[in-house]
């Protein structure tokens, strides 16, 4: 799929201010905390965003940086969710 396509496709959704978890680990699997799923989710978006920086660097312009950003204002968000969630759990500094 190649960046305009993605774009055409990022432009027709709603944004929910939702985040979207990916597969989950096998339960055997177990984090120490409780917070596994943002974590996941959190990582997926950071591996998007270096993509989606990789494929802007290859072909710059302001299609590119924009799907770019999308992905990193993403991962950023999965952050702060991840944080928050880790503090809430006790997990802060």
């Amino acid at each position: 799929m190649s960046a305009k396509d993605l774009k055409e496709l990022l432009e027709h959704l709603d944004d929910t201010h939702e985040l979207v978890l990916g597969p989950v680990a096998d339960p055997e699997d177990e984090l120490p905390f409780p917070v596994e799923e943002l974590l996941f989710c959190w990582r997926d978006a950071a591996e998007e965003a270096t993509c989606a920086y990789q494929l802007w660097r290859e072909r710059p312009g302001a299609e590119a940086y924009a799907v770019y950003r999308a992905a990193a204002d993403r991962a950023d968000a999965a952050q702060g969710a991840l944080s928050m969630s880790a503090a809430e759990a006790g997990m802060g500094r």
